[in-house]
């Protein structure tokens, strides 16, 4: 109980005080940081989107754990368990320091309120257990508790639990909202000068088709990975864009010099590199932002520079091969708007990378803080040194949305999506039974995007096995051969088994 009320007290905190963190964030971070390879594909493959609540969740529960061992011991030296106690608020604190969004001197003071307040409660519910306590001098004392039957006290101990969970959830809730909500002084992004046409019913399919995935994927429903348990919150005001490394200038641009250069619009699909196969951490957009290439000019990029990479505020690094974003046959950018909206904060509020046909782990830097240029040699982004693929093109892949598990004999629609950015897709073919037939393909928004695909099928009663394949836009046909998303994205057909009856 003791415990909940430190983790509780430090969410609380956190949520109201400028500069706090939450403990269990700060060590879950640091979990995140130091994680062995293999460990993110593990746990987005148990938990998808869920990781990092998967990941807080385990730390509240060990913690616990830890209490409740500690909690035994103070029923009989009470100075060990409240060492050990201040030693683990310790451990929090040090592990707050990594959070670039945290000043040290208030996070000092939250921990030590937190902790305080949990060996206050240790104490007063020592005092009415009928505990005894040896002191450190070897002296015992025995307390009782002639006003508290055990059942008063199971009472009292279970409403302090029951405190500590509210507020603690309380504390979150501030403090998602005082860590996400776009708090910008800066003008608005500008109208684009270069727009996407309006798109019709022949470019998007799921109007008629049920269960079939948007052409348009909204912002409340685009899939999240990255590596922050807390949404940075980023002022325009003061926030600013540094260019350096191997450059002609190093530049820093403010946000108003930023929205002063040409906006843009496209649509470009994304896609994590820990996606399965039919896995769903893929997402179509309309972003819009300004040319990389016209920030990368104002710097002028050395011809040395083989690799540009990102900063995030909160120090996450990806690195992608400069070639690929200065080749004029693809339009990378720095994404201002989502969906004709301001970026979400969780999508990288106020400024992240969009680089078309790369996996996001190498280029779609959220958070956007600096642009270094420098060599493949030189650096390695977050994720190459966990064993992920340095250089990282996003796969040609096909999905099947619809239909899944039982169905009614008669004509059915089978269709999904498939991409291949930014090679575009030219064909899908679909299997029943082994029999492979051609797919009806939406007209494409462009080549960086994804397409809907649709066949009809009579299906019959039984057992009948559904697969997908895609040829890009190039000609290359989407591999058979399986392989996990490690260490360069997920291979082979989306398999789906229906039951007709």
């Amino acid at each position: 109980m003791a415990t909940a009320v430190a983790l509780g007290v430090s969410e609380l905190l956190a949520g109201v005080l400028p500069g706090a963190t939450s403990l269990v964030a700060a060590v879950g971070q640091v979990i995140i940081d130091l994680q062995p390879p293999g460990a993110k594909d593990l746990m987005v493959g148990l938990f998808g989107t869920n990781d990092k609540l998967a990941l807080e969740l385990f730390i509240v529960v060990v913690a616990l754990i830890l209490g409740a061992v500690l909690g035994v011991v103070a029923r009989r030296r009470y100075e060990i368990a409240m060492i050990a106690f201040v030693a683990f608020g310790v451990i929090g604190f040090l592990a707050a320091l990594g959070d670039p969004l945290a000043e040290p001197a208030m996070a000092a003071v939250t921990t030590a309120i937190a902790i305080g307040s949990g060996l206050l409660v240790l104490g007063w519910l020592l005092d009415h257990s009928g505990a005894s306590a040896t002191a450190s001098s070897g002296a015992s004392a025995t307390a009782t508790m002639p006003d508290w039957s055990r059942r008063d006290f199971m009472i009292r101990a279970s409403a302090i639990g029951v405190g500590a969970v509210a507020i603690g959830v309380v504390g979150r809730n501030l403090l998602e909202r005082q860590r996400t909500a776009p708090v910008g002084d800066g003008p608005a992004v500008p109208p684009a000068s270069v727009t996407v046409p309006a798109f019709g019913a022949d470019a998007d399919f799921s109007s008629t088709v049920a269960g079939l995935t948007p052409i348009i994927m909204p912002n409340d429903k685009f899939y999240r990975i990255d590596t922050s348990l807390l949404t940075p919150s980023v002022d325009t005001a003061t926030w600013s864009l540094r260019i350096h490394g191997l450059v002609d200038r190093e530049t820093t641009l403010t946000w108003d010099q930023l929205i002063a250069l040409p906006v843009f619009e496209q649509y470009v699909t994304i896609a994590c590199v820990s996606n399965e196969v039919g896995g769903k951490l893929v997402g179509n957009a309309k972003w819009t932002g300004v040319r990389l290439r016209d920030v990368l000019d104002i710097a002028g990029v050395q011809s040395a520079a083989t690799q540009l990479v990102g900063r995030s505020v909160d120090g996450w690094t990806a690195g992608m091969p400069t070639a690929w974003v200065m080749d004029p046959a693809r339009e990378p950018m720095i994404a201002l708007k989502m969906n004709d909206e301001p970026l979400p904060p969780i999508h990288g509020y106020p400024a992240r990378l969009i680089v078309p046909g790369l996996y996001g782990y190498v280029s779609a830097t959220k958070w956007l803080k600096e642009l270094e240029l420098t060599t493949l040699e030189a650096f390695d982004g977050y994720w190459v040194p966990l064993g992920w693929s340095k250089e990282a093109p996003i796969l040609t892949q096909s999905r099947i949305d619809t239909p899944h598990g039982s169905l009614n004999p008669g004509q059915v629609a089978i269709a999904g999506v498939a991409w291949a950015p930014d090679r575009g897709i030219s064909r899908v073919e679909v299997a029943v039974d082994g029999a492979w037939r051609d797919a009806r393909l939406s007209t494409p928004l462009a080549d960086s995007t994804w397409v809907q695909w649709v066949t009809e099928w009579q299906a019959t009663p039984g057992h009948h096995v559904l697969m997908v394949r895609a040829t890009d836009g190039a000609g290359a046909v989407q591999t058979d051969q399986s392989s996990p998303p490690a260490p360069d994205g997920a291979r082979g057909y989306h398999t789906v088994s229906v039951e007709v009856s």
